[in-house]
């Protein structure tokens, strides 16, 4: 673009950005401190929801023996949370807009808090089956619009600050929560596991009320209700075969006709929104260069590092003999690298810039998920430690600069439509990954006539997630040198 267009069209969304930080003058949030107050406020609650899903894994087997119910049969309870979680994303742009994020991020925080503490008192799987499907509505809610909260309520120079505050407890979630978990079935009890929410949550809803601004779009529009039972349907069918894909818990008949159905319904969903006038989730968002590469780079990076948690548990807990909460210990190392991403991603990102750090962040985790693929029983586990530091430091920088990318250049009316298609994708291409990891572990399991997993069979899908992130370099090469200049500070 040449300079004259290029500095028109800057302007444009400098004012466009104007205008929605002029209607938050008003709000009880002191400006001064909003992009600090209210992505530490969101944070914690995605914190919360992130948290929630690594730690029943753990839980599984103590639950299953409480409960008097197969192990296998009880991870029906994390399949509907994940079900929920992909039928109310999409929505959930358009509630924050129709009805004020506020209000929607509130409901959220109380739908998933209480559904929480119930599960902890549940004393049979049919309950539990019902309120994990609603502490995904809640979870469905919480993490998009949460993310809106922020996006409409800061100042752009400062949105790369405040993705940092979010990104950080949503990837602390994950690390913490198998050490948690194993800490609490081990010396406690499993329905802790739920009631540890709830003081979280209730110091989310006061300060919520306290410190975040009432934001909505003036016109909304009517509901895309064709539109959300397509898409609801087809995410639906692609997280619950990908989820269940490589397990052995469903016949692969069952799993091929739920992909192969929720495929024709993304079929008929893309057919839909070339007419719609107001689809649900906007696909001409991906006009936009930059969210573009956010959503299918991004995507690719998902694959590989949110199925590399679920990998390390198999590999240190089955495949090197190690209980959960030791386990979880070593998977700290990770926690502390991307607390130490907090301190130095904005030097980092004014010193590359967005493409030259996708690039060479995706090159040096790609790198990380092989060098996983090579740990065996007699690997030092100061050499683990240190190399799940490093990965989790790169996991950080890799989340924060991709979901800040997705906002370079996006108008602010926008923003809503497009936090739902990205965590839409972002759900869907962390139950791909998670289900590919799970098929390649089956098949070295099989090929190798085993049926006691042995670490050389988690091996191949480290090598697979590596070759995934490494593939995104391509796609982040397509951007532009200057690609979110006006984030990063940098000219």
């Amino acid at each position: 673009m040449p300079t004259a267009l290029a500095g028109r069209e800057t302007e444009r969304r400098n004012v466009g950005r104007a205008k929605v930080d002029a209607k938050l003058t008003g709000a009880s949030m002191s400006s001064s401190h909003s992009h600090v107050i209210a992505p530490l406020i969101v944070g914690c609650a995605q914190f919360m929801h992130q948290f929630d899903g690594a730690v029943i894994t753990t839980a599984v087997p103590s639950m299953a023996q409480s409960l008097n119910e197969d192990p296998v049969r009880l991870n029906l309870a994390i399949t509907c949370y994940l079900l929920s979680l992909a039928v109310f994303v999409p929505v959930s742009g358009w509630m924050a807009d129709r009805y004020g994020a506020k209000r929607v991020f509130i409901s959220a925080i109380v739908i998933f808090t209480a559904s929480s503490v119930l599960c902890g008192l549940v004393h049979g799987l049919p309950e539990l089956i019902i309120l994990r499907t609603i502490q995904g509505m809640g979870g469905a809610m919480m993490t998009p619009v949460g993310r809106v909260i922020v996006i409409k309520s800061v100042p752009k120079l400062k949105l790369v600050t405040a993705m940092n505050y979010i990104t950080i407890p949503a990837a602390l979630g994950p690390l913490l929560g198998p050490s948690v978990g194993g800490f609490i079935v081990t010396y406690l009890s499993w329905p802790w596991i739920f009631f540890i929410n709830l003081p979280i949550g209730v110091a989310g809803i006061l300060l919520v009320r306290a410190y975040i601004p009432d934001i909505r779009e003036e016109d909304a529009g009517p509901l895309d209700l064709r539109g959300f039972m397509l898409i609801s349907l087809a995410l639906a069918g692609l997280v619950f075969g990908f989820s269940a894909i490589g397990r052995g818990v469903l016949p692969m008949s069952v799993v091929a006709t739920a992909i192969g159905g929720g495929a024709i319904c993304g079929t008929f969903y893309l057919l839909h929104a070339r007419r719609a006038a107001n689809p649900i989730i906007d696909l001409s968002l991906l006009r936009i260069r930059t969210f573009a590469v956010s959503v299918t780079g991004g995507g690719l990076f998902y694959i590989g590092t949110v199925s590399s948690v679920f990998l390390l548990a198999l590999l240190l807990q089955l495949g090197f003999g190690l209980s959960a909460f030791q386990a979880g210990l070593i998977t700290l190392a990770s926690a502390a690298g991307s607390l130490l991403m907090r301190f130095t991603f904005r030097p980092l990102l004014r010193l590359f810039g967005f493409r030259h750090l996708l690039i060479f962040n995706a090159l040096l985790t790609g790198a990380f998920l092989t060098g996983c693929g090579f740990f065996t029983p007699a690997t030092p586990y100061l050499v683990i430690i240190a190399a799940l530091f490093i990965g989790g430091f790169s996991r950080s920088v890799q989340f924060t600069a991709a979901q800040s990318l997705a906002y370079a250049d996006m108008p602010p009316e926008k923003t809503s439509r497009a936090t739902s298609f990205s965590a839409m994708a972002q759900q869907l291409m962390q139950s791909v990954g998670v289900g590919f990891a799970a098929l390649v572990v089956h098949l070295s399991l099989a090929w190798h006539g085993r049926t006691v997993l042995a670490h050389d069979d988690v091996a191949p899908a480290y090598f697979a997630l590596g070759l995934a992130s490494i593939i995104s370099v391509f796609i982040f090469w397509a951007l532009p040198a200057q690609a979110g200049a006006e984030l990063s500070e940098r000219r």
